[in-house]
């Protein structure tokens, strides 16, 4: 058990590391044109270096140099070498393994994407069904009426366009199908019932893809990519909002967190933590790149409970543990509708942060309710209830063991953890930023 001890203010400047999302798209999308891409600030990351090998074992030229953070990639184009192996291993990297079948889909070669344990247990039927509509040859483990990992992609003779509106608001299934759209004869036409994340789009339109937006589909046809020499990756957002929670609720604090992505489909959380009435403040916002970025400067506040739609979540999917811990210190109840999809990432986020609030004494609970034809989920959580020091279980979950560090750190009682190695996922250097505070 790894001891969290309190903090009583904190006044600092802070950088955190660069965005996973983009990151992952930046391999993507350079080892899919043709000529030298160099990537700065490239996040090292379990996941980010997964992708990386899987591009390395499809021989796209690929020099990472760690000590700089930079990745060079030399590619000759959208088409690869088939791999020596056939298995390129995705770890447990739910957007490597979703956002690369895309890609494989349209090559000339066997392959076979392959999972570590808690990654096979989540569902890939939304992009195998709609990159079989597109005449893609790609089959999972079928259980349940479900399939999962690993995959098998055999190649065919060639993809067609398709118009598809995605079941589920998610940037994998979309991107997914963006990426074998680039393979394809025709224009794929694709509708999300809410906006989520366009990290793919921007970064496509700046290598040259035919890609735009209409009518409120998703409009991409075959595209060769052109590198535009040198892209950059903005600090995370998910990251941030780690420290954005804690400079909130910790007491006589206020806390600047420096070069941050600030893509209005991925800062959702802003917005509502402006609707409990905190105290936020965005500085030197920079528009003229692909992806803007800026200063978030936080300041302690007064907190009141709200209630966030089901079309909100997309736009802070990752967020909501952090919600959840903002509610907990605010006045009155927050209830969050349009939780599913927390059902089905590195673990139930819904029950591990139900579990471990809970443990601390808050008053929290969760329900079903009929969505359409689907059965959906929310939380309700009255705040301001006295905490009760815990030892907490992170379930081997990256953001539910952050997020539970963070409210320990605000509580005034601490607490513990049983394990901070599944943080390394994606926030290497989350530990080292909580020390210097």
């Amino acid at each position: 058990m790894i001891k969290i001890s309190p903090l009583q203010k904190i006044k600092k400047e802070i950088e955190i590391p660069s965005d996973k999302s983009i990151s992952h798209r930046a391999l993507m999308i350079s080892s899919l044109s043709k000529g030298k891409t160099r990537i700065r600030n490239f996040l090292q990351s379990h996941d980010t270096l997964i992708t990386l090998n899987c591009f390395k074992k499809l021989n796209v030229g690929i020099t990472y140099k760690k000590k700089d953070k930079e990745v060079i990639i030399n590619s000759g184009g959208s088409y690869f070498d088939a791999p020596k192996k056939l298995n390129l291993y995705s770890g447990e990297s739910g957007t490597t393994i979703r956002l690369i079948s895309g890609i494989l889909a349209g090559q000339r070669f066997i392959s076979c994407l392959s999972a570590a344990p808690s990654l096979e247990k989540r569902p890939m039927k939304r992009i195998t069904f709609p990159l079989r509509l597109m005449g893609a040859d790609i089959q999972g483990r079928e259980e349940a009426g479900n399939e999962y990992p690993p995959l098998s992609i055999k190649p065919v003779k060639g993809l067609h366009s398709i118009i598809y509106k995605t079941p589920v608001a998610s940037a994998q299934i979309k991107s997914a199908i963006i990426f074998a759209s680039l393979f394809s004869k025709g224009i794929t036409k694709i509708k999300e019932p809410f906006i989520s994340r366009d990290h793919t789009e921007r970064m496509l339109k700046f290598f040259g893809a035919k890609l735009k937006k209409q009518s409120g589909y998703i409009l991409v046809e075959k595209s060769k990519l052109k590198t535009p020499g040198e892209i950059l990756i903005p600090g995370d957002f998910s990251s941030a909002a780690f420290f954005v929670t804690l400079g909130l609720i910790l007491k006589n604090s206020e806390l600047r967190v420096k070069n941050v992505g600030l893509n209005s489909t991925r800062t959702g959380l802003i917005p509502a933590l402006k609707s409990m009435g905190a105290k936020i403040r965005i500085l030197h916002k920079n528009r003229s790149y692909f992806e803007p970025y800026g200063d978030i400067l936080i300041e302690s506040s007064s907190l009141k409970g709200i209630t966030i739609k089901q079309e909100d979540i997309p736009l802070m999917i990752d967020e909501i543990p952090l919600l959840m811990i903002c509610a907990c210190f605010a006045r009155g109840t927050t209830k969050i509708y349009g939780l599913k999809e927390l059902r089905v990432k590195e673990t139930d986020r819904i029950t591990s942060m139900v579990y471990n609030l809970k443990k601390a004494g808050q008053d929290i609970e969760t329900k079903s309710y009929k969505s359409g034809k689907e059965t959906n989920w929310m939380v309700k959580i009255k705040g301001g209830k006295r905490i009760r020091p815990a030892e907490f279980k992170s379930f081997s979950d990256h953001r539910t063991a952050m997020s539970l560090i963070i409210f320990a750190l605000a509580s005034e009682k601490g607490g513990g953890i049983d394990d901070i190695e599944c943080i390394n996922k994606s926030f290497p250097g989350f530990i080292s930023i909580v020390d210097s505070l």
